[in-house]
C-alpha cells in the first residue's frame, strides 16, 4: 500500500458483527485502536511505555468511511501511518484490506492529543519520539 510503511492483521470475530454477518460499524473504531496501539509498540516501550513517562495521547475526533462489507472470520489487514504531527496533536490515516481479495474495505482517521496526564494540560509529544516517528515515516 502506497505511502504506508506499517500495518497489523485483524480477524472479524462473530461478535463484531450485525445480524447480517457484517462488521458493526463501531468495530472499526476499536480496529483504530488495535492499529495504534501496535504502531506505537515499535518506540520504547510503545503507549504503556509513553503513559510511564506521564504522558496520555488522547482521541479527540475520528472518521471512518466504510466502502466495502467486512464479513465474520475475513481477515483484514489495517495499514496505517502518522500523516501529520504538530506540537500536542497528531493523526493517524488507517487503509484497511481484505487478506485474499484485496478489497479496499474502509479508510480513516483519527486526531489525537499529548497531554499530561496529571494535569490533562495539552502537551508537546516528546522529541524522542517524534523523531522517532518521523525516521518511522520517512
Amino acid at each position: 500500500m502506497d505511502g504506508f510503511r506499517f500495518s497489523t492483521d485483524v480477524s472479524v470475530r462473530f461478535a463484531e458483527t450485525d445480524a447480517q454477518g457484517i462488521a458493526h460499524n463501531a468495530s472499526y473504531l476499536v480496529w483504530f485502536e488495535v492499529a495504534r496501539v501496535d504502531y506505537l509498540a515499535r518506540f520504547d516501550g510503545g503507549y504503556p511505555g509513553i503513559r510511564e513517562q506521564g504522558l496520555e495521547a488522547f482521541t479527540i475526533e475520528t472518521h471512518c468511511r466504510y466502502l466495502a462489507p467486512a464479513r465474520f472470520a475475513d481477515r483484514l489487514r489495517i495499514h496505517t501511518r502518522i500523516a501529520s504531527q504538530k506540537g500536542a496533536r497528531f493523526r493517524f490515516e488507517y487503509v484497511f484490506e481484505r487478506i485474499g481479495d484485496g478489497a479496499i474495505v474502509a479508510d480513516g482517521w483519527s486526531g489525537h492529543a499529548c497531554v499530561d496526564a496529571a494535569t490533562l494540560r495539552p502537551t508537546r509529544m516528546p522529541p524522542w519520539l517524534a523523531e522517532a516517528i518521523a525516521t518511522a515515516e520517512a
